[in-house]
This record gives structure tokens, C-alpha cells and sequence, in this order.
């Protein structure tokens, strides 16, 4: 009885499926089809916590997910790159924990920037938006946001 509990208690995790990740991820927005909540919610949960990322071996040549984490300001988009003034320079943090970069064709499809608390803000291809016609528009609208923040450029000085 004992043992029966123990291997019970030792049964591993249920494996997100990686072709349905690939699917998910690639969709106009992965929070609005049900069925790609738990497991986009899951892959990024058990990135948080050092698991790889699952891959599909049934995706065909050119289509495929990877992970990096993100690290500013190289790999983070710059409306979500903080720099922060230090005594020996600037520090640089990123909004994001990761991203999560979706292929097809051989080429970048999509990018899906995660946080630790589940929030994400997807970047989409120019050829993504034009076969989509319509996705979530976050990551754009926060570039934007962060654009007309920026201050306007300085004219080139006429006498320098």
C-alpha cells in the first residue's frame, strides 16, 4: 500500500505538447482560443522554472519555438528596456523574463515576451499581420506609446 502511494506521488508532470504550443503561439492571440490557455500557461510556468522548452517533432522542416531569455538591452524591444543610472554606469532590466520566438517557413513568425506572472506581449512579423489580418495588437501599441514618449530630435546645429 505504501509503495502503490509513493509511486503515485512520484508520477512526473504531464508534458505540455509541444505541436500544440507551436499552434498556440502562432495564432493572432493565444488567450483567446480556450483551448491554448493551460497549455501556453503551463510552457511558460515551467520556463520560469528552468525546464526546456517542448518541441514538436511532427511540425516539418522550418517550423519550430525557441526560448531566450531576455537580457537588456540586446534582447529586449526598447518600450520594455529600463535603464537605470548607476555610480559605475547604466544598468539596463527588461519588463520581460523571455521570449518565445515561433518559425514558419524558415522565417520569424512571432515573438511572445513572457513575464514570471504570466503577463505577455506578443511582436508579430510584417508577414504574420498580412497573412493574420488581425492579431493582438499590444506589443505595437506599446511601441508606439513608448515612440511618442521619446523627445522630439534636436535640429543640427547650424554653426558646430
Amino acid at each position: 500500500m505504501v509503495a502503490a502511494a509513493l509511486a503515485m506521488a512520484a508520477a512526473p508532470a504531464r508534458a505540455v505538447d509541444g505541436c500544440l504550443l507551436l499552434l498556440c503561439l502562432a495564432a493572432p492571440s493565444w488567450r483567446a482560443i480556450p483551448q491554448c490557455v493551460p497549455p501556453v500557461t503551463q510552457a511558460l510556468r515551467d520556463l520560469a522554472r528552468g525546464r526546456p522548452f517542448p518541441t514538436c517533432a511532427m511540425s516539418g522542416a522550418g517550423n519550430s519555438a525557441n526560448h531566450q531569455w531576455a537580457s537588456a538591452p540586446g534582447n529586449c524591444p526598447p518600450q520594455y528596456t529600463r535603464a537605470m543610472e548607476m555610480e559605475n554606469g547604466i544598468a539596463y532590466s527588461c519588463d520581460f523574463s523571455g521570449a518565445v520566438a515561433v518559425f514558419i517557413d524558415g522565417s520569424m513568425w512571432s515573438r511572445t515576451w513572457w513575464r514570471m506572472g504570466g503577463a505577455t506581449a506578443t511582436e508579430y512579423s510584417p508577414a504574420a499581420k498580412a497573412r493574420m489580418g488581425s492579431w493582438d495588437t499590444q506589443f505595437d501599441n506599446d511601441y508606439a506609446l513608448w515612440l511618442s514618449s521619446l523627445p522630439p530630435a534636436q535640429p543640427p546645429c547650424p554653426t558646430c
